[in-house]
């Protein structure tokens, strides 16, 4: 992925909080699976 403006970047929601968060380059090949914008919220799931 070349380098974007931060308003280009894909976006979704978190399906803990419902908070917008966009992609990050630790997220690039399992962007797909990325379901929390954060470990907190993945840790209170429920």
């Amino acid at each position: 992925m070349k380098t974007l403006k931060k308003e280009f970047l894909p976006q979704k929601i978190c399906i803990v909080c419902g908070r917008p968060f966009t992609w990050r380059k630790k997220w690039e090949k399992v962007w797909e699976e990325v379901k929390y914008c954060s470990e907190q919220c993945r840790r209170n799931k429920q």
